[in-house]
């Protein structure tokens, strides 16, 4: 598996570097000047505004400034914000864990309550479980984030008052208090990502388990007397995620993306409230360093799901 594995992230460096080349054009191109705010205030004259993007580079040719950006990218410098002022990793490494948190803990529970409710809707079909299941699954994921989210926030925040609705990244709280402040304020972000994702994955996995059920090789293990239970979980179960995990690993970047709405909805302080606001301030180094981010995400979950592919079934081997 290592060197498949290796040859995998070869592969991944020409796609990545073609990524960062569009990427890169279109936002050089895009309308819009980071220094618009300056260029109309009065107080900083003409000759400074022009040495800051001298020194930034911000005149050169488009093909100079990506070159810059790659070779600086390269040795470990992702940037400077226009508008923070700050290193663009320092930005990112402060707002991604309390992502990557919200995001795992969603996508944990997504698949807490897929997978066994797809298993059973499958083994089932049909029944009033099937039926109650699947229109559960249709009705959550054709309500969009932004709008369960209000609906969060009315019911469990202001007609409740049991959660918070604005997310607080400073907590003066110590201890299991801390913890808890945490708990609590995460539940409705994590509840939307959570459900919506798990209503589409249902679907998904009964369609798979459906699929794998009616085989030949399932009927010959049910004619060997063999338990329902043990058919089902060591011989449906296993072959019928394979196209789930597939799902499963592609959706995880658009995930991040979901997260954008989430996360301005609720006051999330995370990598997508980032993103959001660089756009509107047309801070382009962190926009850039943010979907590139999201590149190699996509490019790293495809290799995850190639090599799950080989551990769910054996007949699969790298090559």
């Amino acid at each position: 598996m290592g060197p498949y594995v290796l040859r995998r992230l070869l592969i991944a460096v020409p796609s990545l570097l073609g990524i960062s080349i569009v990427l890169f054009t279109v936002l050089a191109l895009a309308p819009g000047d980071p220094f618009e705010e300056l260029a109309t205030n009065p107080n900083v004259p003409p000759e400074v505004r022009l040495a800051l993007r001298a020194q930034l580079g911000l005149d050169d040719p488009v093909w100079q400034r990506y070159w810059h950006w790659l070779t600086s990218m390269l040795r470990g410098d992702w940037g400077f914000s226009f508008v923070s002022r700050i290193d663009v990793d320092v930005l990112i490494l402060q707002r991604i864990p309390v992502t990557l948190a919200v995001i795992g803990a969603s996508q944990v529970l997504a698949l807490l309550i897929a997978v066994p409710v797809g298993i059973i809707a499958a083994v089932k079909p049909y029944s009033w479980f099937d039926r109650i299941a699947s229109t559960l699954a249709f009705v959550g994921f054709s309500l969009p984030t932004f709008f369960t989210g209000l609906l969060f926030i009315l019911l469990f925040s202001i007609h409740l008052g049991w959660l918070p609705f604005v997310f607080k990244a400073d907590i003066e709280a110590t201890g299991w208090a801390w913890w808890w402040e945490h708990l609590k304020q995460s539940i409705m972000p994590v509840m939307v990502l959570g459900l919506f994702q798990a209503a589409s994955w249902m679907r998904y996995v009964r369609s798979a388990v459906l699929d794998v059920i009616r085989l030949d090789y399932v009927t010959t293990a049910r004619s060997k007397g063999l338990a329902e239970k043990m058919v089902v979980m060591k011989h449906v179960v296993r072959n019928a995620l394979i196209p789930v995990v597939t799902l499963v690993a592609l959706q995880m970047p658009a995930v991040f993306g979901g997260a954008i709405v989430t996360e301005q909805i609720f006051r999330i302080p995370g990598i997508g409230s980032l993103l959001i606001d660089a756009i509107l301030r047309n801070d382009t180094p962190v926009i850039m360093a943010v979907t590139f981010v999201f590149s190699i995400l996509v490019i790293f979950f495809n290799l995850v799901a190639d090599v799950l592919y080989g551990w769910l079934d054996p007949r699969i081997s790298y090559r």
